[in-house]
């Protein structure tokens, strides 16, 4: 193995002035880790968010990051800078820890030359408690050409899908399905979706359609024919306003990851005992919330970042039986990682975005 490797390094927070393409040691392992040699790794909302210190802004949300109090913070606390981000990751098995090797005939032990994704949000003190260390945020990620993790967090795949469209999948579908599974969503629920072009957006949409689902889709006009042909049953258009729900039956559930100013009218959508679940708040953090429409409705407002343990494991199982598809809008080279944040948060895009080493 080299010594070094190449990449993408945040240096603090700010502007893409903060991305730094640099030769950096190759990662040590310790024991319980494997080493992957990155084959493509997706770019999500929480490397943008890093960058910029929104999850520090609490009390001014709207605020850009020099007007933060705070604003080294992520959402686990102080963001270690400087950092190699990167959420998602499609990698191959290139060396094992001595102990790791070991169990190499034991199930699900990842073992070199295997091609396999990494679970992006890692539950610190087991499934029975909410504390997460993820990938990317609170240690080195997959925006490099090299990446150390825990051998129990590793997944091998075994799938027709290319590098690119398998490194679409971990952070935005892992979400997605736990958005999901968090809600209990049912065969026959009505299931309303915002973002539905985004990458999260699509994954839901095409994770409540496999449950079963009737699914509304939000979405920008210039891509209501790209959401439809994904299966979403009615496709709403943002630009129609909130008169546009009228006609539609309440939901079951809304998952909503926009937030921002179409909260309200949200959840006035919600039938009576229904639920609200989120996992982001792209359009704003701060809301308006009549809590008329959330007690007199009896709805359960559902928040998720930790994820459950089935989620990562059913994924791959929808993956090695096609029973999802990627949606992948374009790739770009690790090293033009502003150009391809850029282009994210240009948001003409359906699906995700995937740098290559």
């Amino acid at each position: 193995m080299p010594a070094t490797m190449m990449a993408m390094v945040t240096v603090g927070q700010g502007g893409y002035e903060q991305l730094e393409w640099r030769t950096v040691p190759l990662p040590a392992l310790q024991a319980g880790e494997v080493l992957l040699q990155v084959l493509a790794a997706g770019i999500n909302n929480t490397d943008i968010n890093t960058r910029l210190g929104w999850y520090g802004a609490r009390d001014q949300a709207a605020q850009g990051p020099a007007q933060q109090a705070g604003a080294t913070a992520g959402w686990n606390g102080a963001t270690p800078f400087p950092l190699i981000q990167g959420a998602d990751c499609c990698g191959r098995v290139v060396a094992v820890a001595a102990d790791v090797a070991a169990r190499s005939q034991a199930p699900g032990v990842p073992l070199p030359g295997q091609r396999v994704l990494v679970r992006s949000c890692m539950r610190v003190q087991g499934f029975g408690a909410p504390d997460t260390r993820w990938l990317g945020t609170d240690f080195d990620g997959a925006f490099a050409q090299y990446l150390k993790v825990p051998a129990g967090e590793v997944f091998a795949v075994h799938s027709d899908w290319s590098d690119v469209e398998l490194a679409s999948l971990p952070c935005a579908w892992g979400t997605a399905e736990n958005m999901l599974h968090r809600a209990r969503v049912m065969a026959g629920e009505r299931v309303w979706v915002t973002g539905a072009s985004g990458g999260v957006g699509s994954a839901v949409l095409q994770l409540a359609k496999r449950r079963g689902a009737h699914v509304t889709a939000i979405t920008s006009r210039d891509k209501r024919e790209a959401v439809a042909a994904l299966g979403a049953d009615v496709v709403l258009c943002r630009e129609d306003g909130v008169a546009a729900y009228a006609p539609v039956p309440p939901a079951d559930v809304v998952v909503d990851n926009v937030g921002g100013a179409g909260f309200g009218a949200l959840l006035k959508a919600v039938r009576r005992g229904g639920r609200y679940v989120s996992s982001g708040a792209i359009a704003g953090a701060a809301v308006a919330l009549d809590m008329r429409d959330f007690y007199l409705k009896d709805i359960t407002l559902i928040g998720c970042t930790a994820w459950d343990e089935p989620v990562f494991p059913n994924l791959i199982a929808y993956v090695e039986r096609n029973e999802i598809r990627p949606v992948v809008a374009g790739s770009f080279a690790l090293q033009d990682m502003a150009l391809a944040q850029q282009a994210f948060l240009e948001k003409r895009h359906t699906g995700n975005l995937v740098l290559v080493p």
